[in-house]
């Protein structure tokens, strides 16, 4: 599955959200990765494996199961996630890129891919990753809210 959408950050023309700057959103990725327990609902426990400043490998536990990743920064610009295969969990991707296509606009682009071939690609297949693409989406303006809300409690200046 291979799917992108948009989430725009500052409005111009809308007085009622407070503008984010670049370095706030910046600040708000950077902690969604080191600190996923402020973003994620159903997370039981996260641990930094190894950090540096380029990249972090963590080890996520859902119940039972565990995820280890890589999460790789393009300061001011990108944090990517990579899920190498592992056990019964294909390898996947997502990808948050900060747009700023003129001063006032700010923009999150989220792009996620996963190992899955067009031959594995079934009509039970494609309504599954529906359901993943809205719950993607949903996660993504979560994740906008939780950034939101720290900034206006100075959390992430």
């Amino acid at each position: 599955m291979k799917f992108t959408h948009l989430i725009e950050i500052n409005d111009p023309l809308n007085p009622l959200i407070d503008p984010l700057t670049s370095a706030q959103l910046w600040r708000g990725l950077v902690l969604r990765a080191e600190n996923p327990m402020l973003f994620v609902a159903h997370l039981d426990a996260c641990q930094i494996l190894e950090k540096n400043v380029e990249t972090v490998t963590r080890e996520l536990r859902y119940g039972k199961i565990v995820i280890r990743d890589i999460v790789t920064y393009l300061p001011q610009l990108q944090v990517r996630y990579q899920v190498p295969a592992q056990e019964n969990l294909g390898g996947s991707s997502l990808t948050m890129t900060i747009e700023q296509p003129q001063p006032d606009a700010l923009y999150v682009r989220f792009s996620y891919s996963d190992d899955a071939t067009d031959a594995e690609m079934t009509p039970d297949v494609e309504m599954v990753d529906e359901f993943r693409r809205s719950a993607y989406v949903a996660s993504d303006i979560d994740t906008i809210r939780v950034i939101r809300e720290l900034a206006d409690a100075d959390g992430l200046n």
